[in-house]
């Protein structure tokens, strides 16, 4: 191995080279969790404060030299109360799943029990126990599913919710197709002494948007959330709620006991992207939903197995495509060669996960963002049936895709910095 750092160095440079220009310039992104950040968002997410402490909350600072940090980060928490109706809101968390260990941390006690979402169903690792739950020794059970609703049997789950008596009840997922049962739980859930945790990560950007409705209006008692979905900001997390009794713990649980180090360069890119949902959330939001629809519509018409038909196929950024003759590892390395980035799941239906599993997630969000309509969802649809269903060549399917993605590199619902009337425009290396 060659150690010297200069060849080092020219190795790095071109690697950074070669995934930028790959990535943002040559590929069909679908992988539902993922976004890119308006030219403004990347120009500030670079600044001073990505090395520096600030302990505690604004105003109340372990260290000196944080004035412009609290102003940030109580501009950036009013911003995003404003936007999702939330009267406190912490934005020190670094990711989504900082942001729920906190609430599970403010709340419950080690062999409490909590329901979340089946992991086959879609839900986060870190609703299970093999994730943050499993590390703070809680019990976790599934919320009884329904295949044919795609969604939390409501019955069947106020019947157990009454039985077991959670701490917790976590709605929302990674994968993520129609609203989950809110306002039909809270009730029960409250009943029991309970709270109502919606984990919004993959839709925050869609009800920004009011494309998705708002759980915190329908009664969660708190919401978190990752800042990089359809949300497009950079890479954080996020709490709300409109419960002061219940702010507090969150807060304590968020520093000292998860964080010391909020990462507070990101602020003013989150701002940005909040600012950019305001101005352009709506319209964003519902291409989003839109053109997922036509994405499922178009590939089920082409002979995809496309979950939830009886349905309508989704009502978020998602599509989940049934690919068990194939698999879904193996349709996914198909679709990356022709250079389509999707991500294998687990479906509802699945008997075991562990080392095969027969569904597709996409994600519509990125490619909206550089411009895409209804029209291109139809173009990928193609590409894809043409790599799974015919069987073509991947690498001749990939020409084609990186001649089609030729028109649509530039990012649209986020702001420039030329439209504030500044001559820099940053660009990514390439």
């Amino acid at each position: 191995m060659d150690l010297n750092p200069d060849s080092i160095l020219a190795d790095v440079l071109n690697i950074v080279k070669a995934h930028n220009k790959w990535r943002r310039l040559e590929t069909i992104n679908l992988i539902a969790s993922e976004n890119v950040m308006s030219p403004l968002a990347e120009y500030v997410y670079l600044n001073d404060m990505e090395g520096r402490y600030a302990e505690g909350t604004s105003g109340n600072r372990y260290y000196q030299g944080t004035k412009y940090i609290d102003e940030l980060e109580t501009k950036l928490a009013n911003l995003m109360g404003y936007l999702f109706h939330a009267k406190f809101v912490d934005v020190r968390p670094i990711s989504g799943t900082i942001a729920n260990m906190a609430v599970y941390a403010a709340f419950t006690q080690p062999g409490d029990t909590i329901l979340s979402i089946p992991i086959s169903a879609g839900s986060h690792i870190s609703h299970r126990v093999t994730g943050a739950p499993g590390i703070l020794k809680l019990k976790v059970m599934n919320l009884p599913w329904n295949n044919e609703e795609f969604n939390v049997d409501i019955d069947k789950s106020i019947k157990l919710i009454k039985e077991v008596k959670p701490k917790i009840v976590i709605l929302g997922s990674s994968l993520y197709l129609f609203p989950h049962p809110v306002k039909e739980l809270s009730e029960v859930v409250h009943e029991v002494n309970g709270y109502l945790l919606h984990d919004s990560a993959h839709v925050l950007g869609l009800i920004a948007g009011n494309a998705f409705p708002n759980p915190l209006d329908l009664g969660a008692d708190v919401m978190t959330s990752s800042t990089h979905k359809t949300f497009p900001g950079p890479q954080g997390g996020v709490i709300f709620t409109n419960n002061e009794n219940l702010f507090a713990p969150i807060q304590k649980a968020v520093f000292p006991g998860l964080t010391s180090n909020y990462h507070h360069h990101r602020y003013a890119a989150t701002a940005v992207a909040a600012i950019e949902m305001m101005k352009f959330g709506e319209a964003y939001a519902k291409q989003i939903v839109e053109n997922a629809r036509t994405l499922a519509e178009e590939l089920h018409a082409l002979g995809f197995n496309v979950a939830a038909e009886n349905k309508g196929f989704t009502r978020t950024h998602q599509v989940l495509l049934d690919v068990s003759k194939l698999g879904g590892a193996k349709s996914a390395a198909l679709l990356e060669r022709a250079n389509i980035i999707v991500s294998k799941t687990a479906t509802p239906w699945d008997k075991t996960f562990k080392e095969e599993v027969s569904g597709l997630r996409l994600g519509v969000q990125e490619m909206t963002r550089f411009g895409m309509g209804k029209d291109e969802m139809k173009v990928i649809a193609e590409f894809m049936a043409r790599v799974l269903i015919k069987g073509e060549e991947p690498d001749t399917v990939k020409r084609e895709v990186i001649e089609f993605r030729k028109e649509f590199t530039i990012v649209k619902y986020g702001l420039n910095p030329k439209d504030l009337g500044m001559d820099f425009e940053p660009k990514i290396l390439l």
